[in-house]
C-alpha cells in the first residue's frame, strides 16, 4: 500500500453505504431509533495487527437470475430446490424454509430429507419438522465447518443476490415473500440463545443522504425490499458522533452471530426428532436411492456439480477477526475511495468470539485462500476510522 493511499484513508474519505435502506413509518414490532444525542459516546474498536485472531474465507452461491425454489421429480422422488441465495442465505433461510416446506405438504408422505446443513438447510429442516414431517440431514460439512459459520451475518436480504437486469415479477413476488417471513421468524429468536439481537449500525459519509442530487439512502440502497421491512434513520451531523467522517447515518440492524445461531439450530433439530448423517453426493441417483421419499436440496455451490446448474457462481468472501470486545455494542459501514475490484468497503460487527471486519466479494473466485492485500487495505481502513474517533 502506497503513502497516498494511506493519507487518504487516515484522511477518512469514508462515505457510508448505507445498508438496509428505510421507511419513515416503522413496524411496531422492531425498535424506534434512537434520538440523535449531542454527545454520543461509544467504544473505538482497539483495531490492530496483534489483535487479529483469524481470517476467515467463504464462498456464497451466487445466481444472477436469483435463487431457485422450485419442485421436480427425479424418478419416484420428489426434489425440492431451495439454493442460491448468494449472501442472503442468512436473511433469507426462514423464509425460503418455509415456503419449501409447504410445497412438501402436497406430497403425501411425512419423511423428508435435507442436502446440506448450513442456514439455509437447517432452516428448513425446522420448517418440515414444524409440519410434521420426520427429517434426516445429509451434509458433507456440519457446523462449525459450513459457509454459513463464515458469514458476517445480519439481516441483508438482498446481498449478492440478483443481477436487476434479470429480475421478473413473479421472481420479486417470491423475493419479497421470503424476506418477509424471514423477518418475523429472525425477530421472535431475539434474546432466546440464538445469537439474534438488534444493534445500532452506522453508516459514515461526508454528504447528508439527503442532500440534493445525492442518494436518499432509502429506496435506492433496497429497492427489492418493501418498506415496512426496512428500519428506520437517523442522521447524525458535526458534533452529534464520534466518528471522523461528517456524517454517521444511525440505523436499527439485526445481528447474526453465527457460531451461536448454527449450533443452536442443531440443537434444536435433533431436539426434534432429527438425524444428521455425513455423506456426499456426485450424482442426483444417490438422492433418489435414500429412501426418503422426498428431499430438499440445499447444497448451495454444490447445486452446481450436482445439478448441472451452470449459473452458479461463487462470491468469495472473507473476515478479519480481531479479538472481542465486551464495550463495543454497535456495528459500522462506509465506502473506500477508488478500492480495487472485489473490495465493497469497511464493515465491521461486534461478536462474543471476536470483532468481525469485512467486507469484500470477489466474484467467480474460487480459491479458499485469504486476499492478503484485501486484508491489508480493510484493516488498515479500519484502523483509520477508530484512531480518528473521539473519546
Amino acid at each position: 500500500m502506497d503513502r497516498r493511499t494511506l493519507l487518504t484513508l487516515g484522511g477518512l474519505g469514508l462515505l457510508g453505504t448505507g445498508l438496509g435502506a428505510c421507511s419513515t413509518r416503522p413496524a411496531p414490532t422492531r425498535p424506534a431509533p434512537a434520538r440523535p444525542a449531542a454527545a454520543l459516546r461509544l467504544a473505538p474498536v482497539r483495531a490492530a495487527w496483534d489483535r487479529i485472531i483469524r481470517t476467515t474465507v467463504g464462498l456464497r452461491p451466487h445466481r444472477a437470475s436469483g435463487f431457485v425454489l422450485r419442485a421436480d421429480r427425479l424418478d419416484d422422488t420428489t426434489v425440492i430446490h431451495n439454493y442460491g441465495h448468494g449472501g442472503a442465505g442468512m436473511s433469507l433461510s426462514w423464509g425460503t424454509g418455509r415456503m419449501a416446506a409447504e410445497m412438501a405438504l402436497g406430497h403425501d408422505g411425512r419423511r423428508a430429507a435435507v442436502v446440506g446443513c448450513g442456514a439455509v438447510g437447517l432452516a428448513a429442516a425446522r420448517q418440515l419438522q414444524r409440519r410434521g414431517f420426520a427429517v434426516t440431514i445429509y451434509a458433507a460439512a456440519v457446523p462449525p465447518d459450513t459457509t454459513s459459520n463464515m458469514s458476517f451475518a445480519g439481516f441483508t436480504p438482498t446481498a449478492g443476490l440478483i443481477d436487476d437486469e434479470l429480475r421478473t415479477p413473479a421472481w420479486d413476488a417470491q423475493f419479497r415473500e421470503a424476506a418477509e417471513i424471514a423477518y418475523r421468524e429472525l425477530q421472535q429468536l431475539v434474546g432466546k440463545g440464538f445469537g439474534v439481537s438488534w444493534i445500532d449500525r452506522y453508516g459514515l459519509r461526508d454528504t447528508h443522504p439527503d442532500a440534493a442530487g445525492g442518494d436518499s439512502g432509502e429506496e435506492d440502497e433496497e429497492p427489492l425490499l418493501p418498506a415496512r421491512l426496512r428500519t428506520g434513520r437517523v442522521a447524525l451531523g458535526p458534533g452529534e458522533h464520534p466518528f471522523g467522517s461528517r456524517y454517521a447515518i444511525r440505523r436499527n440492524h439485526l445481528r447474526i452471530e453465527p457460531s451461536i445461531y448454527l449450533d443452536a439450530l442443531v440443537r434444536d433439530f435433533i431436539d426434534f426428532g432429527g438425524r444428521i448423517e455425513i455423506r456426499r453426493f456426485s450424482e442426483p441417483r444417490e438422492l433418489a436411492a435414500l429412501g426418503e421419499p422426498l428431499v430438499v436440496n440445499c447444497t448451495g455451490l454444490g447445486a452446481g456439480e450436482l445439478f448441472g446448474d451452470r449459473d452458479l457462481l461463487p462470491l468469495k468472501g472473507q473476515l478479519t477477526v480481531l479479538l472481542p470486545q465486551d464495550e463495543v455494542d454497535y456495528g459500522i459501514s462506509g465506502e473506500l475511495p477508488e478500492a480495487p475490484p472485489g473490495v465493497l468497503g469497511i464493515h465491521m460487527q461486534p461478536r462474543r468470539d471476536g470483532i468481525a471486519l469485512g467486507g469484500t466479494s470477489e466474484r467467480g473466485v474460487w480459491s479458499l485462500e485469504p486476499n492478503r492485500e484485501a486484508m491489508q487495505l480493510l484493516v488498515s481502513a479500519h484502523m483509520a476510522v477508530y484512531s480518528a474517533m473521539r473519546a
